[in-house]
């Protein structure tokens, strides 16, 4: 169990994170630059910013200096969006208590480099990859800060690692499960937001159920034929990183990629969804980067490749939707 854990960011699932540290037995300190969210969690007020109308236990607290979060850390939370991890990490390293345990929470492929999280994390904070961790799962910030039951996956290199950090998040309503295929589980991550956009434009578009357990079901075997190129194991995809992850984004109305998705298929443009939606979908920052990585490996990933054509203005999203079923005919399988 970790007596002091410190959770870089202050959004709705750093926030939800947090509580399932505090239920676990820890003292949680979250750390973000919104000075009034800060306030309103170090307060009692919870975080109606990000988690409106959800309690908050005593044992957290929240400040906009990285030096008091991180005094004292046995375990170190990253719940960052994937484009703004490294200059954050890069800003704190030298404030990261020697040998404790980074967990990434985001799900992302850095711009440009296209690094998953986990060696964004490595390289930003100079720290040995076996220190990192990787969390994942169907975990719906909302859901999860109800203490609606719920699984996850956390995963490391080091066996140790993974089930330190699985010892200090389990509670009677929040299950983790220790996995070694860092890879996979990330790679999960990654590409259901994508796929989660997919699923969205197919609603804003009206279209029904079959339209869209077809989007999950293709998109599925899609990211396994990504994963098993770069190294990963198909079975990981199976799982709660994958096909758990990928049904809870593209089934509930609280994820922000479904809602962004809708807003897309409605006829919005990016930064129309993004401000109905008033949150970061990783999804479209990480479309670009998934699409570049399977050209990379000659994996086809036709959903992902319409999805980037959509969110950046080459294609109406009807449009996208038609060349999807015209592609040729071909084996499931294939």
């Amino acid at each position: 169990m970790s007596r002091r854990a410190a959770v870089l960011g202050t959004g709705s699932w750093g926030t939800a994170f947090g509580l399932v540290l505090a239920d676990a037995g820890a003292d949680v300190v979250l750390w973000g630059r919104r000075a009034q969210v800060c306030a309103d969690v170090a307060a009692g007020r919870g975080n109606p910013a990000y988690l409106p109308g959800a309690p908050l236990p005593a044992s957290m607290t929240a400040t906009t200096d990285a030096a008091v979060a991180l005094a004292g850390a046995d375990l170190v939370v990253l719940a960052l969006p994937s484009q703004v991890l490294r200059p954050v990490l890069e800003g704190v390293a030298d404030r990261l208590p020697p040998g404790v345990p980074l967990v990434s929470l985001a799900k992302g492929l850095e711009s440009g480099t296209r690094l998953r999280m986990s060696q964004v994390v490595a390289e930003a904070a100079a720290v040995p990859a076996e220190r990192v961790a990787v969390l994942s799962g169907p975990n719906l910030a909302r859901e999860v800060a109800e203490r609606q039951p719920t699984a996850a996956v956390v995963a490391a290199s080091d066996v140790a690692v993974a089930d330190l950090v699985a010892t200090a998040c389990a509670t009677s309503a929040f299950r983790p499960y220790t996995h070694h295929d860092v890879l996979g589980v990330e790679l999960g991550g990654v590409v259901k937001n994508v796929v989660g956009l997919a699923v969205g434009m197919a609603e804003g578009l009206g279209y029904g159920d079959n339209a869209k357990a077809s989007i999950i079901t293709r998109g599925l075997a899609q990211t396994s034929r990504l994963a098993v190129a770069l190294g990963a194991e198909a079975a990981t995809l199976a799982g709660l990183a994958g096909m758990g992850d990928l049904v809870a984004t593209c089934a509930s109305p609280l994820s922000r990629n479904h809602q962004t998705g809708v807003q897309l298929g409605r006829g919005l443009d990016v930064a129309a969804a993004a401000a109905v939606v008033r949150q970061t979908a990783e999804g479209v920052r990480s479309a670009p980067s998934v699409l570049a990585l399977a050209r990379e490996v000659g994996v086809e990933m036709p959903i992902v490749e319409q999805v980037v054509d959509v969110v950046e203005g080459r294609t109406p999203v009807r449009e996208a939707a038609r060349l999807l079923l015209a592609r040729t005919l071909k084996h499931e399988g294939a």
